[in-house]
């Protein structure tokens, strides 16, 4: 007789159902090993415990988005004041604005 035929079960998969998790392959290891390490991304603005608003975040980058105007209005005044050709002007304030508007909204953090 079996052990099918009398109702009980294999020992092989007994030894599974009641035998100990098994243990985390070294790859899980690693990984969660990585995780533990890794530090959070580092923005203009220092990390905070808790994430900010939907509202929060949207003013904070329309008022920095304010601020990229501003540094372009300067740049181009500064520079249309030393008698630069005006496609310079362009070029530099535009190029100044994409870059800077790139940074801010590229970052996590905000």
């Amino acid at each position: 007789m079996t052990a099918s035929e009398s109702g009980e079960r294999p020992e092989s998969a007994e030894r599974f159902a009641t035998g100990p998790e098994p243990e985390p392959t070294s790859r899980e290891a690693r990984q969660r090993e990585r995780e533990s390490r890794r530090e959070r991304p580092h923005g203009m603005v220092p990390g905070r415990e808790r994430r900010r608003t939907k509202l929060e975040r949207g003013s904070m980058r329309l008022i920095a988005t304010g601020g990229i105007v501003g540094i372009a209005v300067v740049l181009g005044a500064v520079l249309v004041g030393q008698d630069v050709a005006g496609w310079i002007v362009g070029l530099v304030v535009g190029l100044t604005s994409v870059i800077l508007a790139a940074l801010l909204w590229s970052s996590r953090e905000l």
